[in-house]
């Protein structure tokens, strides 16, 4: 449990607490358990949940499920319309002064962990916008960008989500500009923060991650799906997500309805095992809390 403010520190501004932790390590519970017990407001830190529509895919929070604690960055943006890390960073500044200016403690918590390397040490160097380099790239799977990503810069690789298409693509055009990806503006946080970290044992969290795709086939989500296909259309619906991707994939008749289970469990995990390296670099300033 995470020690409450000390007294003598009424005056000052509340803390920024952060939640982080692979997908399915129970990161949305933890957060809502420390809003109740600290006075806060949850910021959600996911690259999706911002958009309407991917509910299911994206386990999107219930308003029951929020039990009464605000949460924000859910459900803002249209599906067909895109939402950067520079976005994000603008939309979390504004939200976090808003959070302490009522008193409450903002808590960011999410899976993005983009998002969150944005917000603390600021984006990444720009690059023009090259159209004949990028019509190229998409020509590429997705491991066939990683790989380039990997051979010309390995520290971006070692940060960089390996599904996010979008994001592979800028990472090589960074890098055909500047010849790597640059380090960020500063190498100090730009927020005092005291992180919360979930990182279950390899075995468990495989075991949840596939239970929850189980779940989430349950519940609908292949038409969920659907419904959005119909509304943006094959390419920006491969730009959603692992979920939206292969499912999209059944849907044109490209594999079948029995690999939709075992192919999404091993991908995500594979996405998990990205997100798990990227939390060893909050070795030396995170408290790792068990999982509950």
């Amino acid at each position: 449990m995470i020690p409450p403010e000390d007294e003598g520190s009424k005056n000052t501004p509340p803390r920024l607490l952060a939640v982080a932790g692979p997908t399915a390590s129970g990161k949305t519970a933890r957060a809502i358990a420390l809003a109740q017990e600290r006075g806060g407001e949850i910021i959600s830190v996911d690259s999706r949940q911002v958009y309407r529509m991917l509910d299911i895919g994206t386990e999107k929070i219930s308003a029951e499920e929020m039990h009464g604690i605000p949460h924000h960055l859910i459900d803002v943006r249209d599906p067909k319309d895109t939402y950067s890390a520079g976005d994000f960073v603008t939309d979390a500044q504004r939200l976090i002064n808003e959070i302490r200016t009522r008193g409450n403690v903002p808590i960011l918590a999410g899976g993005t962990n983009f998002y969150f390397d944005a917000l603390l040490y600021g984006l990444p160097a720009e690059a023009p916008r090259d159209d004949v380099l990028r019509e190229e790239l998409e020509t590429y799977s997705s491991e066939e960008l990683m790989r380039r990503i990997r051979e010309k810069d390995n520290r971006r690789a070692s940060r960089i989500d390996p599904q996010n298409r979008r994001r592979l693509i800028r990472a090589l055009e960074i890098i055909a500009t500047h010849g790597s990806v640059p380090e960020r503006d500063t190498q100090t946080a730009r927020y005092e923060v005291e992180w919360v970290v979930l990182n279950p044992e390899r075995d468990v969290l495989r075991a949840r991650i596939r239970a929850r795709l189980a779940q989430a086939l349950d519940k609908g989500l292949v038409e969920e799906v659907e419904r959005v296909r119909a509304y943006v259309g094959d390419v920006r619906l491969n730009e959603l997500g692992l979920e939206y991707k292969v499912i999209g994939e059944y849907l044109r008749g490209e594999r079948t309805h029995d690999s939709l289970l075992p192919t999404l469990s091993s991908r995500l995990w594979h996405y998990a095992r990205h997100q798990k390296a990227w939390l060893r670099k909050l070795a030396t300033e995170a408290r790792t809390a068990d999982t509950p």
